[in-house]
């Protein structure tokens, strides 16, 4: 099963970000995470079709962008157009679900769907063959730094015995206070992407860092 690292910007030194995106290239990341929050589903503001254009701008890497805002389908077109690779929207957020994957997918991007910790894997039954991207996050949306849900191994187990009943071909991602500590055992209930902010740019050495995480993701390490 592939590894892929995908470092979150929301941890990166915006007055660098160039650099900060050139080390994260260098040290073998495989996609790059932008989180859009727009203050109301979570508590904080971060980016818009801009940032992803600015970044686009500066690597040919896959742009990973999880949508955590009210009515997502509003940033559809303007995100697709700004160079979003997937698009991950919110299960709580998206009473039509079925229909805005669809929508995402007609716009030539993957499509991919959230669950907050509060939110059983379950609720995505019925769209686990249309997936191309499922993400479980292991902390409360809305700040980076926050510490690993323990509860989330069992819930991405579930998550992974799902998509493999369901014979798609999606990634299964997860999304916080992934480190050194958390990584292995995360991969070892089935996920193979790894979103990681803060354990990748407070690192000493965070080009480096990436490495490390990737090879944590073995039982021989």
């Amino acid at each position: 099963m592939a590894v892929r690292i995908a470092p979150s910007i929301l941890s990166a030194d915006f007055a660098r970000l160039s650099d900060e995106i050139a080390m994260c290239e260098a040290g073998g990341a495989d996609w790059i995470h932008i989180d859009v929050m727009d203050g109301h589903f979570v508590p904080n503001l971060t980016f818009g079709a801009k940032v992803i254009e600015t970044v686009r701008r500066l690597t040919s890497l896959p742009l990973d962008v999880h949508l955590m805002v009210l009515e997502p389908e509003k940033y559809f077109e303007s995100f697709a157009k700004a160079g979003a690779t997937t698009m991950t929207i919110h299960v709580e957020t998206a009473p039509h679900l079925h229909r805005q994957l669809m929508r995402i997918k007609e716009l030539g991007c993957r499509a991919g769907a959230v669950v907050n910790p509060a939110t059983p894997v379950e609720a995505l039954s019925d769209v686990m063959a249309d997936l191309d991207l499922l993400l479980v996050m292991s902390v409360n949306p809305g700040f980076s730094a926050q510490s690993f849900i323990p509860s989330s191994i069992g819930k991405i187990a579930r998550a992974r015995e799902m998509l493999d009943a369901a014979r798609g071909a999606a990634d299964l991602e997860v999304d916080g206070g992934i480190g050194r500590d958390t990584i292995r055992d995360v991969w070892r209930a089935g996920a193979d992407t790894f979103v990681a902010g803060n354990a990748i740019f407070s690192a000493k050495d965070p080009r480096a860092e990436i490495d490390v995480l990737r090879k944590l993701c073995s039982e021989t390490a």
